[in-house]
């Protein structure tokens, strides 16, 4: 009978323990994984907020020479950008579909940075022809533009596409096949005063190199790293 008054002590101590311990236990564990999952989130959000630079075979990738003509025909050329924080793009003024959304979010960037002198953007057309300064004059003041750094560019078509497609890797090309006569992609590239071109690191940890001009998100995101190369020595 002893024997048998000893294990249901020892039951209950262990139902006792079990009760007052084993929750406290699991709790740790989960609140242990919460502060990694924690962690890893803000971890996460700081690689996707560092600034890199596009290396091609170890070397940082510079926006290449060029010499245009802007909308108050004066010639500009990247070494106007030097000291600036710079946003390029390419687009044409009569272009039905993506270029509107472009530059709409665009003037979201002029909007907030158009008061600062070292801060610029760059709009190459690729429909020089048509987008003569006059023509990009014209376009500069149809969407409420600010700034005076804001140079809307055109000159020689083999010249800009070779920017575009070589300079770049963003393709931009003729095809009578599409609306507007010329297809191509509707990135933003991020430009450092020294003239690098800078990104943030994707999610899933490779770098990002452009954003998508039509993609609002994505634009919040430029905002934020514009403010971080603008502050960067």
């Amino acid at each position: 009978m002893k024997k048998n008054y000893s294990y249901i002590g020892i039951s209950l101590v262990i139902l006792v323990f079990g009760i007052i311990f084993i929750p406290k236990i699991i709790q740790k564990i989960k609140d242990g994984s919460t502060v990694e999952k924690d962690r890893m989130n803000i971890e996460g959000t700081k690689r996707n907020t560092k600034l890199l630079y596009l290396e091609i075979n170890g070397k940082a990738r510079s926006v290449p020479e060029f010499l245009f003509t802007n909308q108050d025909s004066l010639e500009i050329s990247n070494l106007d950008f030097k000291g600036k924080v710079t946003v390029m793009e390419f687009f044409f003024a009569s272009c039905p579909t993506i270029c509107p959304v472009m530059n709409t979010n665009m003037r979201l960037l002029d909007d907030e940075f158009h008061e600062r002198d070292d801060f610029a953007i760059a709009s190459f057309t690729i429909d020089p022809e048509n987008d003569t300064p006059k023509a990009l004059k014209e376009y500069a003041e149809r969407y409420g533009v600010k700034s005076l750094n804001w140079h809307f560019l055109t000159g020689d078509i083999e010249k800009i596409h070779a920017l575009s497609n070589v300079g770049f890797n963003i393709f931009a090309s003729i095809n009578p096949e599409v609306s507007g006569g010329f297809e191509h992609q509707g990135y933003f590239a991020l430009i450092d005063k020294n003239g690098f071109i800078r990104s943030r690191m994707g999610q899933q940890g490779n770098p990002k190199i452009y954003y998508q001009g039509t993609d609002e998100k994505e634009v919040e995101m430029l905002k934020q790293d514009i403010k971080n190369l603008l502050e960067e020595e």
